[in-house]
């Protein structure tokens, strides 16, 4: 199965021909983690409504949650104004972060918000 020609007409890929995709939690609207999609990682997210990626590091697709559990059900897929990035509504069961947080934002808080 491809991605519609019409979809795929739209995104704007990088140089490696993969565009970023944003997962946040449904209903509060945490963002949970930042990755990379490539064609066949946004076709099968839109067909099993399973968060894929593309793994710059092992170079090949993975489903969210296939050796974790820590899995991802996609509810809506948005696509930015320009094209370059992916925006997935998610229901986020155990961890999104492989370090075992919550979220990839939890570890590093570089401000805080103002007291005032």
């Amino acid at each position: 199965m491809a991605l519609d020609p019409a979809l795929a007409a739209r995104l704007k890929r990088n140089a490696d021909g993969l565009v970023c995709a944003v997962a946040q939690q449904r209903g509060t609207g945490e963002v949970l983690m930042v990755a990379w999609m490539n064609d066949e990682a946004l076709e099968l997210t839109l067909t099993t409504r399973r968060g894929t990626y593309f793994s710059r590091s092992r170079n090949k697709i993975w489903v969210k949650g296939e050796t974790s559990g820590h899995t991802q059900q996609v509810h809506e897929v948005r696509l930015d104004c320009d094209g370059d990035t992916v925006l997935l509504i998610v229901d986020q069961a155990g961890a999104a972060c492989h370090t075992g947080d919550r979220t990839c934002f939890d570890a590093d808080v570089l401000l805080s918000p103002d007291p005032r």
